[in-house]
């Protein structure tokens, strides 16, 4: 039985450190505390972080074995979102706590059947798309919200 390399430690992704390795992750994976993972290259390593913790393209996992494997974003389905009152889309969207991409002139979300419909009816232009996604983060902190109570 061979040991997996453990990595209890995510830092910044600097310059002079070559990563030995990428793991590339959509959104939701990229959400974690415990996990076996395998890396886009076949390095496979066991992630024992302290707390759940949102993971960053641009960060990178430090092995114990002073390996380095980079953090990316996977491209997924979403939708760009386009509109003569972005604004207002933009509530709608947030009054229904999806995650939410904000860019100048656009807003990006993840493919929802039901959601495109309404911001269809609200006049929006829908283009579906394969991108990396980078929603805000929560009002209370950095990241993403863990939930809340009304």
């Amino acid at each position: 039985m061979t040991l997996l390399a453990l990595c209890q430690t995510v830092l910044p992704l600097g310059h002079g450190q070559t990563p030995s390795d990428t793991v590339t992750l959509d959104y939701e994976s990229r959400l974690m505390r415990r996990k076996r993972i395998e890396a886009d290259g076949g390095t496979a390593f066991m992630l024992d972080l302290a707390e759940v913790t949102n993971l960053l393209p641009g960060q990178a996992l430090q092995l114990d074995d002073g390996r380095v494997i980079a953090i990316a974003a996977a491209e997924e389905p979403v939708i760009v979102i386009r509109g003569d009152n972005l604004l207002r889309l933009a509530w709608h969207i947030g009054n229904r706590h999806t995650p939410c991409q904000v860019a100048g002139d656009h807003l990006v979300i993840r493919r929802d059947p039901v959601l495109e419909a309404m911001l269809t009816q609200l006049g929006a232009s829908l283009t579906p798309k394969m991108l990396s996604f980078h929603p805000e983060g929560g009002a209370y902190g950095h990241g993403r919200t863990m939930g809340h109570a009304h």
